[in-house]
């Protein structure tokens, strides 16, 4: 799928994807473990928010969140209505150089292609202070697939396996400290990796 089509796919399915999934589970309290390597008062990045119910809304009140569709910035406004919201690509994040202390990536990257994944991880490390710190899912396997029926429509995802996340994120910069696995919204267990940025 090019870029306007995943976009398009988000725009159609991000209210329905709200209603289906569950706002609690034990990977919005691994947020918690990324906040603690935070400086008081941390300036904190989401990208993928959605509608905010299951990351953004378990982080400071003034966060950012980044999404691909409007539609889900919408029902983020309701949802986290302190939030700064941005409408953007995470490839191309319209924000300065080290402005964040942390960045949650909830079952967001795997949406890139996956030839694609240095360069989104590349703009991580530039807009993360020296010490900032990424709370990512992981994905275990090597696809890249559009699912058709997902969620009634249709969605692209895409990953290099785990092994090579955890090298392109080394290359980016990232020191990994720990791949905890944790529920995700859909009811099943996700990996994910907390990793500081060192330069």
């Amino acid at each position: 799928m090019e870029p306007r089509e995943r976009q398009a796919a988000w725009e159609g399915l991000s209210t329905t994807y709200a209603d289906r999934r569950d706002p609690d589970g034990s990977d919005a309290a691994l947020i918690d473990d990324l906040l603690d390597r935070c400086p008081p008062d941390p300036t904190i990045v989401d990208i993928g928010c959605g509608d905010g119910a299951r990351t953004l809304a378990n982080l400071p009140s003034d966060s950012i969140g980044i999404d691909f569709a409007r539609t889900g910035l919408s029902l983020a406004a309701d949802t986290v209505p302190d939030a700064r919201l941005i409408q953007a690509d995470m490839r191309q994040l319209p924000l300065a150089e080290t402005v964040a202390d942390g960045l949650t990536a909830y079952h967001a990257i795997f949406h890139v292609p996956r030839a694609e994944h240095p360069d989104v991880y590349a703009e991580f490390a530039r807009v993360l202070r020296s010490g900032g710190v990424l709370l990512s899912t992981l994905p275990n396997g090597r696809f890249e697939t559009v699912r058709r029926g997902w969620m009634g429509g249709e969605m692209f995802f895409s990953a290099p396996g785990r092994d090579r996340t955890l090298a392109q994120l080394r290359a980016a910069g990232f020191e990994i400290l720990a791949t905890p696995t944790a529920t995700d919204p859909l009811g099943s267990s996700t990996e994910f990796v907390l990793a500081e940025y060192t330069g």
